[in-house]
């Protein structure tokens, strides 16, 4: 497919004086799983709130809080009805206040999903939009006439299958949806859409946020001209979606990652963020140009950092890793990547690297490969704790992708189960009810109540290692250059004003051993298995180390 550049047609942004994100962890919690304070079965702020001293120990530096802005759920969250409540599932905007307190008192950041490429078709917005034509909201989204035929006016393919239009009686037009039916696009080449969104940024801004996460933004634009999208040959899916949906089988070159995006609405945001002192906007981007894109949109189109779904969907071997970063860093220049392998919309970690019977000492080491590549991480809520994918069975099945297209697509349920606090009852210490998804027995296993009490658990060793990091600038803010080492084993140098740091990661299951480089000493890292000594590397299977020559 070719790709357009994007075209800043308006200079780029300033930089930030305030760079607190350069290489900070930051902690996702998926709200609705992680702790419920009123035993409905859905987490709520409080039990986020009640949980922000678990977060605060692992020694991460912010928390991106995904959505609980009203909404009738459809898509959990991703479909707001009003960007400036809560849902009452979730609480009220004092608890999210109180939620924002004692996160700064405990030094943390925190950070938002903000979803400003689609609403729901329950917000006054598009319940006005969808009367007429001629009212004063009817070009805030995207409406178009039926070819002669009667059908949708492109070839254009929703992300959860189907066509991306759905029919309305009453403009007798199509709308377009790049999601579910539920979530209508909005029109970002309308002016007045980009400053209500700005409107609904600047709300949260006031109240103290440090940042947005900025959901499925390229989606944003769409072409005006509502050209066909390309076939995509088979086994071409890249960088996110749904494999066993149609969408897979188009390049998404005209309904998403349009060259006007970071005029249109990246470069107004951010320029809205800079009117408050250490703001971040962190962007998702998907597709087969994302690495290009995320590299020009962070240096000036817009964002401060973006992540890809590279990294999320690619094999967690030594080249499967490699290859992606390399390819980042041959792009990203003086931008900034977020990098993370798991998140709420992919496969655990833990099961992509070893499946179902994933080695327990996995659940270590890939926190620990992550936070030592370059960039700003995202921990997934779980991560912590060595979680695998959940295995849901289809009658509890929620999520809508699940539903349409199991077997062959399970969803994302999976990795949005609880999070076990303990390991007694069905809740695990989530609630006192029933959960709105089942804590599988295997997640009771890696309880936080049961690692607590184990010097050498997951979790005690990654919060050994996490502060650790802290104070290694290389780790935190140096070039990556990777080195030669073994089959299995993934080896490079982090480089800091003068300063290298060593790292290798065992990514088999068989021990591996080899020379040191020429003066290597081990830098004794907390929580590590691997050793350097009498110049030699000894890494354990799964095993990791840190070195420095002198």
């Amino acid at each position: 497919m070719e790709y357009e550049p994007v075209r800043h047609d308006t200079p780029k942004v300033p930089p930030r004086d305030d760079h607190w994100w350069r290489g900070a962890v930051i902690y996702q919690v998926y709200p609705r799983s992680f702790m419920d304070t009123n035993d409905d079965g859905v987490g709520d702020l409080k039990g986020v709130a009640s949980r922000l001293d678990h977060i605060a120990s692992l020694g991460v530096d912010a928390v991106w809080v995904s959505p609980f802005m009203k909404s009738p759920m459809k898509d959990f969250g991703y479909d707001v009805a009003d960007y400036r409540a809560v849902d009452p599932l979730f609480g009220t905007l004092d608890d999210f206040d109180a939620l924002l307190e004692k996160a700064h008192a405990l030094g943390l950041k925190l950070m938002i999903d903000f979803v400003p490429s689609h609403t729901s078709n329950r917000h006054p917005w598009f319940l006005e939009s969808r009367e007429d034509g001629t009212n004063p909201k009817a070009d805030w989204y995207v409406w178009a006439d039926a070819k002669a035929d009667g059908s949708p006016p492109s070839n254009w393919i929703s992300v959860f299958g189907g066509s991306a239009w759905e029919w309305e009686p009453r403009r007798r037009q199509y709308y377009l949806h790049n999601f579910l039916k539920e979530q209508p696009d909005l029109n970002f080449h309308n002016d007045e859409v980009i400053a209500a969104l700005m409107e609904q940024a600047r709300f949260w801004l006031e109240r103290g946020v440090d940042g947005f996460r900025i959901d499925a933004i390229d989606y944003g634009v769409h072409d005006p001209e509502l050209r066909d999208n390309p076939p995509r040959p088979p086994g071409h899916l890249r960088g996110g979606g749904t494999p066993g949906s149609p969408w897979a089988m188009q390049y998404q070159q005209y309904n998403k990652a349009r060259p006007q995006l970071a005029d249109r609405f990246l470069k107004p945001i951010y320029r809205l963020s800079h009117e408050y002192e250490g703001r971040a906007l962190l962007g998702e981007i998907s597709g087969e140009t994302a690495l290009k894109r995320l590299a020009e949109y962070t240096s000036g189109g817009g964002l401060d950092i973006a992540y890809t779904f590279d990294l999320l969907l690619t094999p967690l071997t030594p080249q499967g890793i490699r290859e992606v970063v390399e390819e980042l860093e041959g792009h990203v220049g003086d931008g900034w990547a977020c990098i993370a392998f798991s998140n709420h919309d992919v496969l655990r970690a833990v099961t992509r690297f070893g499946g179902d019977a994933a080695p327990p000492e996995a659940g270590a080491m890939l926190p620990m490969l992550l936070t030592s590549l370059r960039g700003t991480v995202c921990l997934y809520q779980g991560e912590e704790l060595g979680l695998g994918q959940a295995e849901v069975a289809y009658e509890d099945l929620q999520d809508p992708v699940g539903r349409t297209f199991w077997p062959q697509d399970k969803g994302r349920d999976g990795c949005r189960t609880p999070m076990p606090w303990t390991g007694e009852g069905p809740g695990a210490g989530f609630t006192g009810g029933r959960p709105w998804l089942p804590v599988p027995d295997a997640h009771r296993r890696h309880a936080v109540a049961l690692q607590e009490a184990d010097p050498g658990s997951v979790l005690n060793r990654l919060r050994a290692f996490l502060r650790w990091r802290k104070d290694q600038a290389p780790l935190v803010l140096g070039t990556i250059r990777f080195e030669a080492a073994p089959a299995g084993v993934l080896a490079f140098t982090r480089t800091y004003e003068g300063r290298e740091i060593y790292a290798a990661f065992n990514l088999d299951d068989a021990a591996a051993g080899y020379p040191a480089p020429f003066g290597l000493r081990d830098l004794g890292a907390p929580g590590v298995e691997g050793r350097i000594q009498g110049g030699t590397v000894t890494l354990p299977p799964h095993g990791v180390v840190f070195g420095e020559s002198g």
